[in-house]
């Protein structure tokens, strides 16, 4: 399933028909960001920023060739086309990747959770890399599911997730949830050099959404406290996610 996706908005800057940020731009399409989507996406917004604007400047282009690995909503997808790149939504699966022309970089967003093999899906994924190419990886963390069941009173799934942790890999899934050693291991394995990792998620899905919107001040407060614990290695697992660019 393979196609070019472009519709409004954008990483930064103004949204969608002149729209202020958060209007429009990455977050659930069809509706305005709200602040606490904000202090949900602002990490992998900030670290896709600073990865492409280096992969554009390697390549003498600003128009880079994007994949986008299983696509979800689009909000990723979505924005990127609308700043001029040339992005394509494919299926995750590795056989589909194996079949794309090469790309400067792959979206690789909640999907290793759900493929048949994650190992067989990173090694397509780094056969389409361009010399100097990268590949964003957003990962669900193992702890994070331990923690967020605990603190749901869901102590009996805490304890069988709390037992499935401790491997080199990931879980048998899906949907798998990894281990930051795990999601490193995976891009290592492909041939890939990997970046550092950040922390996604680390305190927004731990507050209610109700008080990020209702006081503007305390969402910004909130996205402050996301950016700072994002690369603090304490805060790498019990984050919801983690992030990790691989480089070719």
């Amino acid at each position: 399933m393979a196609g070019d996706r472009r519709a409004a908005g954008a990483l930064g800057g103004t949204g969608a028909a002149g729209a202020p940020p958060g209007q429009g731009a990455v977050g659930a399409p069809g509706r305005p960001w709200s602040r606490y989507d904000d202090a949900r996406t602002t990490v992998v917004r900030d670290i896709l920023r600073t990865v492409i604007s280096a992969l554009a400047a390697q390549a003498g282009r600003d128009r880079l060739d994007i994949l986008d690995a299983g696509g979800g909503t689009g909000g990723f997808a979505v924005p990127l086309a609308s700043l001029g790149h040339n992005v394509t939504v494919i299926d995750p699966s590795a056989d589909s990747l194996a079949a794309e022309a090469s790309a400067d970089l792959v979206l690789c967003h909640s999907v290793l959770e759900y493929v048949d093999s994650p190992a067989d899906a990173m090694a397509s994924i780094a056969q389409v890399l361009r010399p100097a190419g990268a590949v964003s990886v957003l990962a669900a963390s193992s702890v994070a599911a331990v923690i967020h069941r605990a603190l749901a009173g869901r102590f009996d799934d805490a304890r069988r997730l709390l037992a499935g942790i401790g491997g080199s890999g990931p879980e048998a899934g899906p949907p798998r949830r990894f281990t930051l050693a795990a999601v490193v291991g995976l891009i290592e394995g492909a041939g890939l050099r990997a970046g550092r990792a950040h922390g996604v998620r680390v305190f927004a899905d731990l507050v209610p959404g109700m008080f990020a919107d209702a006081d503007p001040g305390a969402a910004d407060a909130l996205v402050a406290l996301e950016r700072a614990a994002s690369a603090h290695p304490a805060f790498h697992d019990v984050a919801t996610q983690f992030h990790i660019v691989g480089y070719r």
